[in-house]
């Protein structure tokens, strides 16, 4: 899970500020105020986590990613090729980090994991590319820190690099007069490390929970699919529902035997039924099923029952805003215990109160449970949704919501440069700060209402008995 977040000049942040994530991490703001540039790094890192190629400091994106950034000078801050996209990140999701000095015998240990690192474009190349300028990890143990160690460029040399670490003696082998290669991508160390250092082993760990944290992270864009009347289904597990909800009947039948609970000293249940039972609290429908259309072909059809139709319907017989809330319903649910799900505008297409309800979903997915353990999953959400916000805050002052479980932050512009605005949530669910237009001028519409709709009745009813024309 993540626990913070900070970016510097990527596309029109030229500083985000420290971001407290939580459990529940909502982001709001006009459009076009770049609320959606933080979920899209964090993509454009996993993708890059997950390339073949270990050489790229980012991977852009292509055809079939989630995100397409272009360039460098595409992506950076004001497109100036002269700033250095620098970000930093705490998290903590792979129970404790434990290893062994292998010189001094010592054993070091930490909770959490901190990462920062600065990339800028080379200078000195007909075609220029990213480079890693620093990157540095720092490992916590119940927030004392246990050991930093860091890659630091030598100026003007592309691959030339020096490690260091603090708190922890490395040892360099002898005979080993070169200097370690570039980093892996924006954040790896090479092989090169282990083979220069006597007791750098550690350093291998320290990559791989990197890409743990990143091979958790799921995201679902802001439009899903269209619904079908059939669904083919080979038997394939899916990784997700995809990013535009194309798997997610296939994700359902696949989590056919998963067994989840809703909280502590709650029933378990199918994934399918507690799918069924939101869709219902939602107000959406009545009943839902998925079943083969026969048995000798691949092929299911998703049938609902809804309060205006005694009989089993398809799912493009319906509302459409069904069929893109059931994507996201199902990634809450379908993603494995410790993954970090981003989601825009998950409330698109949904009637208010159907928004509220929402909330309540998200509620139940950060307290649910799976196998007697907490499937501990963290909520990184854009939204418009005033409703949405508004059932978080009466759930909080309910005392059914923890305070800390919530980080809010609203994406405004302030002059020429954005700002991201914590919001003050208290633990009886005010917001202390509210931004000034936050969801739309609505006092100013009431009153403005109020005015032309008197100035229309002294119209209607015209001058006073005897009064002057």
């Amino acid at each position: 899970m993540l626990k913070s977040l900070r970016i510097q000049n990527f596309k029109a942040w030229k500083d985000t500020g420290e971001i407290r994530m939580a459990p529940i991490t909502l982001f709001f703001g006009a459009n076009s105020s770049g609320k959606s540039s933080i979920g899209q790094f964090l993509m454009m890192l996993k993708q890059t986590v997950e390339s073949p190629d270990r050489k790229a400091v980012f991977y852009p994106g292509g055809p079939n990613s989630a995100v397409q950034l272009g360039s460098y000078k595409e992506m950076v801050f004001g497109r100036n090729p002269k700033n250095i996209i620098e970000f930093e990140y705490t998290w903590s999701s792979f129970g404790t980090l434990r290893f062994k000095d292998l010189i001094l015998g010592e054993i070091y240990s930490g909770d959490e994991l901190a990462f920062q690192s600065k990339v800028e474009l080379e200078k000195n190349q007909r075609a220029p590319t990213p480079i890693v300028d620093s990157l540095i990890y720092r490992l916590f143990e119940q927030g004392e820190s246990t050991l930093s160690t860091e890659m630091k460029r030598t100026p003007g040399a592309k691959t030339r690099y020096q490690v260091a670490a603090a708190n922890y003696h490395l040892v360099r082998k002898i005979g080993r007069p070169w200097s370690p290669g570039a980093p892996v991508r924006f954040y790896g160390f090479p092989d090169e490390v282990v083979a220069y250092y006597q007791n750098a082993d550690f350093v291998k760990d320290l990559n791989f929970q990197h890409e743990k944290l990143y091979r958790s992270i799921y995201y679902l864009g802001p439009l899903r699919t269209k619904a079908e009347r059939l669904y083919s289904w080979s038997g394939v597990e899916p990784d997700s529902v995809g990013f535009s909800g194309e798997n997610t009947v296939a994700a359902i039948l696949a989590a056919k035997d998963r067994w989840i609970s809703l909280g502590p000293r709650k029933w378990n249940m199918l994934l399918e039924e507690i799918i069924a039972l939101k869709l219902v609290e939602m107000g959406l429908i009545d009943d839902f099923e998925i079943k083969p259309i026969s048995e000798q072909r691949q092929e299911y059809e998703v049938k609902l029952k809804t309060k205006l139709s005694a009989d089993w319907v398809d799912l493009p017989d319906v509302g459409f805003g069904i069929s893109q809330v059931l994507p996201v319903l199902v990634q809450c649910f379908y993603a494995p215990p410790g993954s970090i799900v981003i989601m825009e505008q998950p409330e698109i297409h949904l009637h208010p109160s159907a928004q509220s309800v929402l909330a309540d979903v998200m509620i139940d997915v950060i307290k649910s449970r799976e196998n007697y353990s907490d499937r501990k999953i963290q909520l990184i959400i854009e939204t418009h949704s005033e409703h949405f916000l508004r059932r978080l805050q009466r759930r909080i002052a309910e005392d059914l919501l923890p305070q800390e479980k919530v980080s809010a932050y609203f994406a405004k512009a302030t002059g020429k440069q954005l700002v991201l605005e914590p919001l003050d949530i208290d633990s009886f669910g005010n917001i202390r700060n509210w931004p000034e237009h936050f969801f739309g001028d609505e006092m100013g519409d009431i009153m403005e209402q109020a005015e032309a709709a008197l100035q229309r009745q002294m119209e209607q009813e015209g001058p006073a008995p005897g009064g002057n024309e």
